[in-house]
């Protein structure tokens, strides 16, 4: 049985460019279907916050227009619910990777306003990526990866990477409003290679041990990987 460690937001808002807060938190499809598929496949998730806050939920990620329909949203709930390590995480900076053998973060917009700026979550990606272990991030997790720079260099830098895309962003409303962008910043400050699929498809991309996925519906093939790179 293996122990994997999910790093996921604190936050329950995201600050936008004027300066309003925008309510988010981690998105439920995101949690749900990875957390899903390593527990029944046996092994075990332990969750990491900044300050070990409980996590929020995204509330629109359990709409059913996000979830693929009621029973879809009904489903997410449940295992959410049901997952009792998310109403006791560690902290983040308590965390000693050689406890674990792979690391995911899910996203939703929280991870652009704590995490991407969380020293704790540079330390835990930067130890992960040297360490060989599998490292799985999805959708705006990404955003950690700026905490991982160094007088500007991250040890990303020219990896192939994937992760929200601005056409998804402005679709959701959000591109002129918020106050950076999650592919600009991949690219410009991080340095990575950016790949992108279709709008809304399941897009994952695997560089080393770094697994990527692109919006919500990677999670679950992203997830698939990651098992597979378990054994």
């Amino acid at each position: 049985m293996a122990k994997v460690l999910f790093v996921v937001t604190g936050a329950t808002y995201l600050v936008l460019k004027d300066g309003t807060r925008y309510a988010t938190g981690y998105w439920a499809e995101e949690f749900a279907q990875p957390y899903k598929a390593i527990t029944e496949a046996g092994h075990e998730v332990v969750v990491a916050t900044p300050d070990g806050v409980t996590p929020t939920v995204d509330m629109m990620s359990l709409r059913p227009a996000m979830a693929g329909g009621e029973e879809g949203a009904l489903e997410l709930e449940a295992i959410i619910r049901s997952a009792e390590v998310m109403r006791r995480p560690i902290k983040l900076s308590d965390v000693r990777l050689q406890d674990y053998d792979a690391v995911y973060l899910p996203g939703g917009h929280g991870p652009m306003q704590d995490l991407s700026v969380d020293a704790d979550a540079g330390r835990i990606l930067t130890e992960q990526l040297a360490s060989g272990k599998p490292l799985a991030i999805v959708c705006h997790a990404p955003a950690a990866m700026l905490a991982t720079r160094i007088h500007g260099e991250s040890p990303f830098k020219g990896y192939r990477v994937t992760g929200f895309t601005n056409e998804e962003e402005e679709a959701v409303g959000l591109a002129d409003k918020a106050q950076w962008l999650l592919e600009d910043e991949l690219k410009e400050k991080v340095g990575v290679e950016y790949s992108r699929g279709e709008m809304w498809k399941p897009y994952v991309v695997e560089d080393r041990n770094l697994i990527t996925g692109q919006n919500p519906h990677s999670a679950e093939v992203l997830a698939e990987r990651l098992l597979k790179n378990l054994v």
